[in-house]
């Protein structure tokens, strides 16, 4: 099979390499924390600093098949350490490392399991994540933790050896979001990421003609590289095509949004991935006198992906940039998911964002079209029985192709929960049409309040809206039990006002909105602070355990005076 397939190379090793041999000039830019200033390598230099890393890390004892825990911001550490790790034949693992503020108790806690559950051999991380962990109370066995300080000071006597791989190897080991639990080990083989950089190439280019590899130039990203699409789209993928990368902090994005926006233009014909928050925090906090510098003519192809996308948002974006030459067309959703190793379906056609109105079944009103499925990959709907549906009828969303993995490792029960006779159970629903897919909620999160079927997001959406958080502030909603009155929905907003009143004011405007909206009371409504919503890695609602913690009364209400029922929709 291996001489049939119609991407080179064969490993993400041997790519790496060729992206050195064949693009000299190009490799990748990391920008300080302001996003002004770039420190740049190219390819070879990278290559360079990955064969350092593996020598490192060799003489540390790491051998292949050994799972390490690259627990780093965006910085060259993470690249020497990541692919270090990846020349030497271990699998190396992105974690999410330390926040602004050093590393919680909870992310302490994940790291905990990680290291037991994937059995890792090497957990790698800054000596603040040290310091923070053993204030929680966490202790690492002799040779198990090292910061790259400590690793830059191994002493190597020799270049570590470079183990022959084949396709079906497996590269590393990526983690899930962990939006239902602790995150889970996705098993990535070589086939499953070269095929879909490849397939991502293809995609991307075929509105105009040809894979993206023939006419990009760079690619622009803030995205973290502990997530799937940080990490395949955003780093694999320009290192396949050999394109270079211009690489901001997580953070300097969230700081400095406009500067993120000013770099798709100067670059070449460029690409991007974000997911849709990204482009709601662009319209909102990049002034007219930010936007009047851009050029971003050369700005080809934005990706948008990794949460529900929402019409408006985007259509704001593209009316905020349109004057400083944005596309309509350059707007390119996409779905995809960890366990399928990023990309599953991809818009096309090029035409920019497209909606269409759900079936009344789904409740979602008008959703986004999220393309075809990428090459060699088959998407299908079904019903919870497991029957095929027909286009136009809701229900779970099934993948089969390259991409999808073999499985979470060591963790056999719900690899079989979540793989049926070779279908992925993404947890998404959706409905086909015309041989698109449109998302449509998550099984996982679905509300049954009063016979009436939501998704969550249908009620956070109007929520934010009110509250002008378009992005930047978030919001949970969940359903609880309440008696005879059977399952009520609850929603927890995120605020910077503390004032009494106009919470109360707003929780009000918040309820009449939701009730002429959606039809459908709430049990409550709660403000919490700035922050106090539990989110995954990639910043996305930990619906079940902010249910938790309401349930267990460990929210930080904010305090809201009482206040009169809304006639006909308050009422039980």
């Amino acid at each position: 099979m291996s001489t049939t397939l119609p991407f080179e190379p064969r490993t993400l090793p041997a790519a790496l390499r060729r992206a050195a041999e064949r693009f000299p000039r190009r490799g990748v830019a990391l920008f300080d924390r302001r996003g002004e200033k770039a420190e740049r390598r190219t390819y070879p230099e990278l290559l360079a600093t990955a064969r350092r890393g593996a020598a490192r890390l060799y003489a540390r004892g790491v051998r292949p098949r050994d799972p390490v825990l690259v627990c780093l911001p965006t910085s060259w550490e993470w690249f020497e350490t990541w692919f270090g790790a990846l020349l030497v034949g271990a699998w190396p693992v992105a974690v999410a490392p330390g926040g602004a503020l050093g590393a919680s108790e909870a992310q302490v806690d994940k790291v905990e399991h990680l290291i037991e559950r994937l059995g890792a051999r090497l957990l790698v991380a800054s000596p603040s994540f040290f310091t923070d962990a053993g204030r929680h109370g966490a202790s690492f066995a002799p040779g198990l933790a090292a910061t790259p300080e400590e690793l830059a000071a191994t002493t190597v006597s020799a270049a570590a050896p470079e183990p022959g791989a084949d396709l079906d190897d497996v590269a590393y080991l990526q983690l899930t979001s962990g939006s239902t639990g602790f995150p889970r080990g996705v098993v990535v083989t070589h086939r499953n990421a070269l095929h879909n950089n490849w397939a991502c190439d293809v995609a991307i280019g075929t509105p105009r003609g040809g894979p993206a590899s023939t006419w990009a130039d760079a690619m622009v990203s803030w995205l973290p590289l502990y997530h799937d699409m940080g990490l395949v789209g955003c780093v694999l993928l320009p290192i396949f095509a050999g394109w270079d990368l211009w690489l901001f902090s997580p953070r300097s994005f969230l700081a400095r949004p406009a500067v993120w926006m000013r770099h798709l233009g100067g670059h070449g014909r460029t690409i991007t991935a974000a997911p849709n928050f990204g482009y709601q925090l662009c319209t909102e906090r990049v002034s007219a006198e930010e936007r009047a510098g851009l050029e971003l003519g050369d700005f080809h192809a934005a990706m948008i992906g990794a949460e529900m996308i929402r019409p408006e948002s985007m259509a704001d974006f593209l009316t905020a940039f349109a004057p400083q030459g944005l596309e309509r067309a350059a707007l390119r959703p996409c779905y995809g998911l960890a366990e399928g190793t990023l990309a599953v379906t991809f818009d096309l056609r090029g035409e920019g964002v497209r909606t269409r109105r759900a079936p009344a079944e789904a409740g979602a009103g008008e959703v986004v079209c999220v393309g075809r499925a990428v090459e060699d990959t088959e998407v299908r709907i079904a019903a919870p029985s497991g029957e095929a549906l027909a286009e136009g009828r809701v229900g779970d969303v099934l993948v089969r192709g390259p991409g999808v993995f073999g499985g979470y490792f060591n963790d056999p029960e719900s690899t079989a929960e979540g793989l049926r006779d070779g279908w992925l159970a993404t947890s998404d629903l959706g409905f086909l049409a015309g041989g698109e897919l449109y998302i449509t909620g998550r099984t996982k999160d679905l509300l049954i309040v009063r016979g009436q079927n939501l998704m969550p997001h249908e009620l956070e959406w109007v929520a934010d809206a009110v509250v002008a958080g378009g992005g930047s502030l978030r919001s949970g909603a969940f359903s609880i039990a309440r008696g005879a009155h059977g399952e009520e929905a609850v929603l927890v907003l995120e605020t910077t006002d503390r004032e009494p009143a106009a919470l109360a004011a707003l929780e009000h405007e918040v309820r009449v909105r939701i009730g002429r909206t959606v039809g459908l009371p709430l049990a409550d409504v709660a403000f919490v602070p700035r922050g106090k919503i539990p989110k995954t890695t990639s910043g996305k609602v930990q619906r079940q355990e902010l249910r938790r913690r309401y349930l267990a009364g460990e929210l930080e209400r904010l305090p809201v005076p009482p206040h009169d029922p809304i006639p006909g929709r308050d009422d039980p």
